[in-house]
């Protein structure tokens, strides 16, 4: 059930890419000060322009009223390649709602993703949402060598 204070949420366009990329760095500063800072502003936003909102199915949860970007998805064939949220809206459903929105454009499963070990917020809301962790790469296979895990969601038949 949605109501007036319910963010929209809607697919991303090719104009979206400054509010994705603010959402982005906002939330991984605030969810995991611990990451190194590889990449500027501006080459952030140019990988989102040019790489997450080209190679990917993107949704992005706006407020209503405003506008204003609040999270967003962004599904890679069968990986959930990235669901954040600006840290000021943690806690109200929009992360739930985001997922939902890929689980039902991916419907048949399985979807994967990979998390950092550290970041055991996001670890816990993936287990709450059916995500079983498989082994991960221990940091080999992520640019900031930050040991992660696999979580997998099984197919709506192994649920």
């Amino acid at each position: 059930m949605t109501d007036d204070t319910t963010p929209r949420i809607r697919p991303a366009r090719a104009e979206d890419a400054d509010a994705i990329t603010a959402v982005f760095l906002a939330s991984r500063e605030a969810a995991m000060p611990w990451l190194p800072r590889l990449h500027s502003d501006e080459e952030t936003r140019w990988w989102v322009a040019n790489v997450v909102l080209e190679q990917c199915r993107v949704w992005l949860a706006e407020e209503t009223g405003t506008g204003a970007a609040v999270g967003f998805a962004a599904l890679g064939g069968d990986w959930l390649e990235h669901l954040y949220l600006r840290p000021d809206v943690r806690g109200r459903g929009i992360g739930t709602r985001l997922l939902d929105e890929v689980v039902r454009h991916h419907p048949d499963g399985p979807l994967s993703l990979h998390v950092f070990r550290r970041n055991t917020a996001a670890r816990a809301f993936y287990e709450r949402h059916g995500f079983r962790a498989v082994p991960g790469s221990g940091g080999t296979e992520n640019e900031e060598g930050e040991p992660d895990l696999t979580y997998r969601l099984p197919p709506v038949t192994d649920r």
